[in-house]
C-alpha cells in the first residue's frame, strides 16, 4: 500500500524537513543538543518572532505585507516598561492596554489600505517609522523592568524534566499558534483569508465582506505583534525603542519559509512557526559552534529563503498547470437567456458584473 501525501501539505512538510535535518546536524555533532531542555529553549528564545510570525501569515495570506510588527515589538515593551516601572502601572492593566493599542493601530493601518487602495508596503512602512518615534519619545533608553508580577512571569513556567520547562512565554506562542490555525482551518473568517489572497475581485463577486475582512486581518497583525512585544519585555525584563530592530523581515522569513506563498491563498500557521523556530535552531547550532559568528545566522537563513522562493514558484506554477488542466476538461455552462454558441458566452458576458461590484467597494 502507498502512502500518498496531499500536494497541499508538500511546502509544510518540507520546512520540517529542514528543520528536523539541521536539528539532527547539531545532535550527531554535540550530544547535549538532543537534550530537551534545548529543543523547549527553542520555543522560549523565539517566542516573540513566533507570534509576529503568526500575525505575518494573516497579512501574507491575504496577498498584503506589514512591516511594522517590529517597531510595534519595540514600542510596546517600552510602553509595558514605563508603565510598570515608571509610572508605577499594575501589570495586567498595562497589558491589556498595550494589546488594545496594538488592534487598534493595525485596525487603522487595515482602514488606510483598503479605504484609499494604498499600497500595504508604504503604509505600514509609515507605521513602522511612526512606531519607532513614539517609542523614543517615551524614552530614549532601554528601561529595566522590576515589577513582582512581571518578573514572576518571566520564571513561570510548566516542568518537563531534564531541568527543561515550557516558560510562560513558549505556551503563549503554542496557545497562540493552535488558536489560529483553528480560526484559519475550521472558520468562515479563514476561508474569507485565503479567498482574498487567491483573487480579491473574486471575493467581491462571490460577496465575502472584503473590507471588513481586509481590517480583521491588520487588526490581528497589530495585535499579535503587540503581544510579542509583551513577551519579549518579559523575556528580556527590559523595554527598549531599538529593539526588534529587522525583526519584521525576520517574521516575513519566517512564514515564507514555513510554505506560505508570498502571492497568498496558500499556507499554513503551523509552517510559519516551524519557521522561526527554523531560525533558532541554526543561531543554537552556531551558538554551540563558537567558532562562527551569530551574523552567520543571517547568511543562513537568506539561503534558505532564496530556495523556498524558488521552490514556491516551481510549486505555484504546477498549481496552475493543474488548475488550466481542469478548466478545460470541465463544461462551460452557458448563463440563462442565452446560447452556448453565443459569442458574448465566456468573454464579456460578466463585465458589467465586474465593473459593478468593483465601484460598490
Amino acid at each position: 500500500m502507498r502512502l500518498r501525501v496531499s500536494r497541499r501539505y508538500v511546502p509544510l512538510l518540507a520546512t520540517l524537513f529542514v528543520f528536523v535535518a539541521i536539528f539532527c546536524l547539531g545532535g550527531l555533532q554535540y550530544k547535549a543538543f538532543f537534550s530537551l531542555r534545548v529543543f523547549t529553549n527553542l520555543f522560549t528564545d523565539n517566542a516573540f518572532l513566533g507570534l509576529c510570525a503568526v500575525g505575518m501569515t494573516f497579512v501574507i495570506l491575504s496577498g498584503g505585507i506589514d512591516l511594522s510588527v517590529g517597531a510595534m515589538v519595540a514600542f510596546s515593551s517600552t510602553l509595558i516598561a514605563s508603565l510598570t516601572q515608571l509610572a508605577h502601572f499594575p501589570p495586567f492593566p498595562a497589558i491589556a492596554l498595550v494589546l488594545v493599542i496594538g488592534l487598534l493601530f493595525g485596525l487603522a493601518q487595515g482602514a488606510v489600505i483598503h479605504f484609499y487602495k494604498a499600497p500595504a508596503f508604504i503604509v505600514t512602512l509609515a507605521g513602522m517609522f511612526l512606531l519607532r518615534g513614539l517609542g523614543f519619545v517615551i524614552d530614549l533608553n532601554a528601561i529595566p523592568v522590576e515589577d513582582p508580577l512581571m518578573v514572576k512571569l518571566s520564571t513561570l513556567g510548566i516542568a518537563l524534566g531534564e531541568k527543561a520547562s515550557l516558560s510562560f512565554s513558549a505556551c503563549v506562542l503554542i496557545l497562540a499558534v493552535v488558536a489560529t490555525a483553528a480560526v484559519l482551518g475550521f472558520t468562515k473568517f479563514g476561508r474569507n483569508v485565503y479567498a482574498i489572497g487567491g483573487s480579491e475581485l473574486s471575493v467581491l463577486l462571490m460577496g465575502i465582506p472584503l473590507a471588513r475582512t481586509k481590517l480583521a486581518i491588520y487588526a490581528l497583525s497589530g495585535f499579535f505583534s503587540a503581544a510579542a512585544g509583551i513577551v519579549f519585555t518579559i523575556y528580556t525584563l527590559s523595554g527598549s525603542a531599538t529593539a526588534a530592530m529587522g525583526l519584521e523581515l525576520d517574521a516575513i522569513a519566517a512564514v515564507v519559509i514555513g510554505g506560505t506563498l508570498l502571492s497568498g491563498g496558500f499556507g499554513f500557521v503551523a509552517g510559519s512557526l516551524i519557521g522561526a523556530l527554523i531560525q533558532g535552531v541554526i543561531q543554537t547550532f552556531i551558538s554551540f559552534q563558537g567558532t562562527l559568528d551569530v551574523s552567520w545566522t543571517k547568511i543562513f537563513v537568506g539561503g534558505l529563503l532564496l530556495v523556498f522562493i524558488l521552490l514556491q514558484r516551481v510549486f505555484s506554477q504546477g498549481m496552475k498547470k493543474g488548475g488550466a488542466a481542469a478548466t478545460r476538461h470541465a463544461p462551460r455552462l452557458a448563463p440563462a437567456g442565452t446560447r452556448a454558441g453565443d459569442p458574448a458566452v465566456g468573454s464579456t458576458a460578466g463585465l458589467g458584473i465586474v465593473d459593478e461590484v468593483r465601484d460598490r467597494s
